[in-house]
Formats: structure tokens, sequence, C-alpha cells
């Protein structure tokens, strides 16, 4: 079977969707000629995430690798949403083909780009290590 039941589940069932309003930080990913576009929102309370939302325009892996890394992050302090890698998105929906992959990326840039787009909102210092340019990296 080319996706495993966790991709499926999350394709059909996503969790997470929609807006957040005056987000505390809002990180959008990837462009048009690679076909999948995330933008993820952050609601940020005492250095936690309290709520998470996204946008995904793009195929079923990029939909569940949205919905599973929202899932991984909510609840969770800043320093481990930092730690979120797209290998740990992968593993977290069973795996995903190989030629897919690109979608755990995305969903892990979008994430970081979120908390980058906080930190300079709230003017915290960051390590510019942590966050890598941005550059939909998987798209042919």
């Amino acid at each position: 079977m080319l996706y495993s039941e966790k991709v499926m589940d999350h394709f059909r069932n996503p969790r997470n969707v929609g807006v957040i309003e005056h987000a505390d930080g809002v990180g959008e990913v990837g462009n048009a000629k690679c076909g999948d576009i995330m933008k993820i929102y952050l609601k940020i309370d005492h250095d936690t995430v309290s709520d998470v939302k996204f946008e995904t325009f793009g195929c079923g892996s990029a939909i569940a690798s949205s919905s599973m890394a929202t899932e991984m992050i909510k609840g969770k302090p800043l320093d481990q949403v930092a730690d979120l890698t797209n290998k740990a998105v992968v593993e977290a929906l069973d795996g995903l083909p190989a030629h897919k992959l690109h979608c755990s990326v995305l969903a892990e840039e979008a994430v970081k780009a979120a908390l980058k787009d906080y930190y300079n909102k709230q003017g915290i210092p960051y390590d510019p290590k942590q966050f890598p340019d941005i550059s939909c990296a998987g798209c042919h």
C-alpha cells in the first residue's frame, strides 16, 4: 500500500484546519510552481503553543503532514516546537512515499516560519541557525 492508515486518516480527517485571527505567529511556505502551499497559525501563551491551525493547498501527503505537525506541537513549549523535524512528522505518519517526503519538509518549515515570525514580532532573540532559509527545497 502506498499510504499508511495514519496518512489516510489525517488526509480524510485533518486536525486543526482553519485560521487563527490575530495569530501570534504565522508561517507560509511553498509556492504555486511546486503545487504545495502551507500556512501555519500559532497562538502562544506563556511560551507554549495554546492553539495551532493550518491552511494547506496541496496533495494528500501535504495535508496529512500539516495535520500531523499541528498535532505534534499543540500544547508544547516553544523550545520543543523549534526541535520539530520532518523526520519526526514522517515517523508519526508511519511513513510517506519517497517522492512525497518534501511534504513533511514543508510542514517543518511552515512551523518554524511561524515560530520565527512570533519571535520577530515579540523581539525575542533567537539563533538564526535554528531557522534555515525557507526555500521549498523539495520542489521540483
